[in-house]
């Protein structure tokens, strides 16, 4: 027997066929739930970063990121979606989660620079400043390595901090900024670079292990945990991820 889709029943998909979902739609369910809009991106952008911090420390509900738009696609199809796939969902996306207990979307950083470039053919700036005109509501995330920034080495401090400055002013509101193994040298200038933008740092806490020692017993215990905590918060953070790349937690 085939392994493989039936050719009786595939069929060529072409983009047409998927029609973009309605924003008017569910614009009007939220109405009659009277769901409160949301407004984390107008206080980041008008009263700033640590504004920002202190409306989440008020706010009582648990609030959510979405990440389909970045680390979803990374993970599941090579991080291959288009902008054009994705600016069909946009509008439809800001109207669902115009919501006072979504915090953000994560749609840029990671593979998606390297990848938008290297095989799409297409201008990762240009996707992060039509992805926040399409949504405007909503604060945009991405993803920082470091010094390594979205790339595989490490680059000049000014570099980054260039690179930062243009990410917030092409629409990024939130720098996720995490490091593997918790090099919080590497983290340091990522940190640094994003808080001198204007935006929100979210420093992350991976659960990892010392690579150099390779004890089967070898863990990292919850005074390391609380001290990286600190370390970060030194350095400019605004709050603070628990990194979770393997599902271990």
């Amino acid at each position: 027997k085939s392994l493989g889709a039936d050719p009786a029943i595939a069929k060529t998909m072409r983009n047409q066929d998927v029609p973009a979902p309605s924003a008017e739609a569910i614009e009007a369910i939220l109405e009659k739930k009277n769901t409160k809009p949301n407004n984390f991106k107008k206080i980041l952008r008008e009263q700033g970063p640590k504004a920002l911090a202190k409306a989440m420390r008020e706010h009582s509900n648990t609030m959510l990121t979405d990440t389909t738009m970045r680390d979803a696609h990374q993970s599941l199809l090579a991080t291959r979606m288009r902008t054009h796939d994705l600016l069909k969902a946009a509008k439809a996306t800001n109207a669902a989660f115009n919501s006072a207990d979504i915090f953000s979307l994560e749609v840029w950083g990671g593979a998606t620079f390297d990848v938008s470039m290297n095989f799409l053919r297409e201008c990762p700036w240009k996707r992060l400043e039509e992805l926040d005109e399409a949504a405007p509501d909503m604060l945009k995330q991405m993803l920082l390595r470091g010094a390594n920034a979205v790339g595989y080495t490490v680059y000049p401090d000014n570099l980054v901090y260039e690179f930062c400055k243009t990410a917030y002013e092409s629409g990024n509101d939130v720098f996720r900024v995490f490091d593997s193994l918790n090099y919080i040298d590497n983290m340091e200038l990522g940190i640094k670079a994003a808080v001198a933008s204007g935006g929100f740092v979210e420093a992350a806490i991976s659960y990892t292990g010392d690579v150099t020692n390779d004890s089967p017993e070898n863990k990292y215990n919850l005074n390391y945990y609380l001290d990286f905590a600190d370390k970060l918060v030194d350095l400019g953070a605004h709050c603070l991820c628990i990194k979770d790349m393997a599902g271990l937690l």
